[in-house]
């Protein structure tokens, strides 16, 4: 195969992973909209863990059938990532409840800059210039665009960093994890989804109760309600499954980037579907500044020298990737 054919080959798989998140991630923010505001089914963390239990049971179908290759995963490397994962979620929800709705935008935006410490300090990358001033173009214009009232206390603020910094270091670990023991996306979430959805399914009822004061086994349970449940769980295997492969195709960092398109097609869609309250021009402002920092990231980040690793090497295992993981610079989106 010649280097150009490689070339458009890794490139036409980019795309599909990317598009594939972006698909499966606004549907599920749009189901599960629809699910807690018209339906009351206000139990994040309890919903969570379906979502892993239901990613768990279509990994075991998987490797049974042998679509899966069996693959090794430390268990020290599993409880790791779980409890930055779990703490990732549970802080989440957590900041959210103590915190305005600006100032959780705020620290989801705060992740970037995170994310670029962790592969500056932990996988010595470094950015060019241009690389640097398209994230800040891009947090700015999501700034812009998301945030409004910024009121915060001590509580919340503790939550909020270790919201940060535990959904940073469960992404960083994503791609680590992928490139040191050459597991594909499926291996992992083969390793990782049971143990989370055995915590969370654990934890999140009691978790829920105190945030909502409400208990999941006295929810009314309807017919549409379920249907819902059941399409937010169908749902959220792909969103698992994509988060997966776009960190091990690229970088955390870079999911993180491209990723607030998301944010931007959400507050769209939520514009046509659920009203126009909300919308003005410094939110459309914010979106095209958005989008154009995403652009120039990708151009940016594609160059020579826009995003490299610096004399940095993993040991490598048997290779059981179900799609291959990129080693090159980040490529262009």
């Amino acid at each position: 195969m010649t280097s150009a054919s490689k070339g458009d080959r890794k490139a036409s798989l980019d795309a599909a992973s990317w598009l594939f998140n972006v698909v499966t991630s606004v549907a599920i923010i749009l189901v599960n909209k629809a699910l807690m505001a018209t339906y009351g089914f206000s139990f994040a963390t309890t919903l969570t863990g379906l979502h892993f239990a239901t990613t768990t049971l279509l990994t075991i179908i998987l490797k049974s059938l042998g679509y899966i290759q069996t693959s090794h995963l430390p268990l020290s490397d599993i409880i790791k990532f779980v409890l930055f994962a779990n703490f990732s979620i549970v802080g989440m929800n957590v900041s959210l409840m103590w915190n305005s709705v600006g100032f959780y935008q705020i620290a989801k935006l705060s992740m970037i800059p995170v994310s670029c410490f962790l592969e500056v300090v932990l996988d010595n990358v470094r950015y060019s210039r241009d690389t640097k001033l398209s994230i800040l173009l891009v947090l700015i214009g999501v700034a812009v665009c998301t945030v409004t009232d910024v009121s915060v206390n001590a509580k919340g603020f503790i939550a909020a960093v270790i919201a940060v910094w535990s959904t940073a270091l469960q992404q960083y670990y994503v791609h680590y994890l992928q490139r040191k023991y050459s597991i594909g996306s499926f291996n992992l979430l083969g390793h990782t989804a049971p143990v989370q959805a055995a915590s969370l399914l654990l934890v999140g009822p009691f978790l829920d109760y105190w945030l909502t004061n409400k208990r999941v086994d006295a929810y009314g349970y309807g017919l549409t309600s379920t249907l819902f449940i059941i399409l937010s769980c169908t749902i959220a295997v792909g969103t698992n499954l994509s988060q997966f492969i776009c960190i091990g195709r690229f970088t955390a960092v870079s999911f993180q980037v491209l990723g607030h398109m998301k944010t931007i097609l959400v507050l769209i869609l939520g514009f046509i579907f659920f009203g126009k309250e909300g919308l003005n021009l410094h939110v459309v402002l914010g979106m095209i500044i958005a989008i154009a920092g995403m652009v120039w990231y990708g151009n940016a980040s594609s160059k020579p020298g826009g995003k490299e690793r610096r004399s940095f090497s993993l040991p490598k295992t048997q290779d059981y990737s179900a799609l291959p993981v990129s080693s090159e610079p980040d490529g262009k989106v």
